[in-house]
């Protein structure tokens, strides 16, 4: 350690999606927050990741650094149309007139992530927030009367508070003796980014295939963005997953899925088994860290529940802080991040538990579940509950958490 401290209200681990909302919603708030990132500024952010941002995640942002949500909605894309097809036929389609609602915040946008944190930076830039690189936390020390840090650009820290949000890897999770508890998916999914045709450009609809034939059975989901498609592939019992998200095999995936137009545009591939995991607590013991996003919980993606989460604790976060701050009692700062970690932990079970459903749904083949889905698709010409049902099935229910303030995650 050189021994060069330097000080600040709120400390941020992390300059993801998670990190920076956290550093709008506390300057939203009045109070100031250096981010902390392990990565250069030059870092490689290929793949879209996420990229689904719910309406409600949308207003979050708006709330917190005005344009910043709606800046998103112009950049993202409204699909109109759901459709699900059952081993090549089709079982459900709906479009609707207004897809996107009412107002200036849709239901929805689909923008990639790396588009979003470049909104994200902008609006840092426009706030005067600094992200500090090449500073990854290395240790966390906390008492209840605030933290310091010590980062790999040989700097100590301190601060009244630290936000956790440096990711599934997480140092300040680990450092705080916080830990992972839950399981993985059985099968892993491929995941890809195919760009788009400018000039001969696909049907603005998101389509799920049950036991696609192009995909020799596979379930597929494909989902538009702005610029591209995201295509994922859930693999099957047998399948090498490195060897499926091999170039040569993607492009004929693509190939077949899509059409012989879109193989040559394969921008980015990876395989997953997918974390159902959350830490076994969100806060230390001295109340004054405070962990959001892949930090607390890590989720398989359906529903698109991740960064939406992780934003939605990034907010809750900046409140419970600025509480605190803004009382300076002890009993306040513990009551404050103590109903953080409440209401956080509260929704990331509902989220795991929501999440958990459409893995098992997916990757279901007990007899109960496939004579479930085959009665379903035989029904849907007449019924469409039934094709509806198929439909949502793969994304999880429905609905909000028993405790929660800043939408639906």
């Amino acid at each position: 350690m050189s021994g060069d401290t330097t000080a600040s209200p709120v400390l941020i681990a992390g300059a993801g999606p998670v990190g920076m909302s956290a550093a709008l919603a506390l300057h939203a708030r009045g109070i100031d927050a250096t981010i902390l990132e392990a990565e250069s500024a030059d870092r490689d952010r290929s793949g879209s990741r996420a990229i689904y941002v719910h309406g409600s995640t949308l207003r979050t942002l708006e709330r917190v650094h005005p344009g910043l949500g709606t800046d998103l909605v112009d950049e993202g894309r409204v699909w109109p149309t759901r459709r699900t097809l059952f081993r090549g036929a089709e079982v459900f389609s709906r479009t609707y007139d207004s897809p996107g609602g009412s107002g200036d915040i849709p239901h929805f946008t689909s923008v990639p992530q790396v588009v979003t944190e470049d909104y994200m930076h902008d609006a840092l830039d426009e706030a005067g927030i600094d992200i500090h690189w090449d500073a990854e936390v290395t240790t966390v020390e906390s008492s209840p009367d605030g933290v310091r840090v010590e980062t790999a650009d040989g700097r100590e820290r301190r601060g009244e508070f630290l936000i956790g949000a440096d990711g599934g890897g997480s140092t300040v999770r680990k450092e705080i003796g916080a830990n992972f508890e839950g399981d993985q998916s059985e099968n892993a999914f491929l995941i890809a980014d195919i760009e788009e045709i400018e000039d001969e450009q696909r049907e603005l609809e998101r389509v799920f295939h049950y036991d696609a034939p192009a995909a020799d059975g596979r379930n597929v989901l494909l989902v538009p963005f702005t610029g591209g498609w995201r295509l994922d592939i859930q693999c099957i019992e047998g399948d090498d997953p490195e060897e499926l998200s091999s170039e040569d095999q993607m492009r004929e995936f693509i190939r077949d899925i899509m059409g012989e137009r879109y193989e040559d545009n394969l921008q980015w591939v990876s395989s997953y088994y997918f974390l159902q995991v959350m830490a076994d607590t969100f806060i230390d013991d001295d109340r004054r860290v405070l962990l959001a996003g892949e930090a607390a919980h890590l989720l398989a993606p359906f529903g698109a529940r991740g960064m939406n989460s992780g934003i939605a604790d990034a907010d809750e976060a900046a409140s419970a802080i600025a509480a605190a701050i803004d009382a300076r009692t002890d009993a306040v700062v513990r009551d404050e991040v103590e109903l953080y970690a409440a209401r956080r932990e509260k929704a990331a079970e509902f989220n795991l538990n929501a999440a958990g459903q459409a893995l098992e749904y997916l990757q279901g083949e007990d007899p109960v579940t496939v004579l479930q889905k085959e009665a379903a698709a035989s029904l849907a010409d007449q019924f469409e509950t039934a094709g509806e049902w198929l439909d949502d099935a793969p994304y999880g229910p429905h609905g909000t958490p028993p405790i929660v303030s800043t939408g639906n995650y």
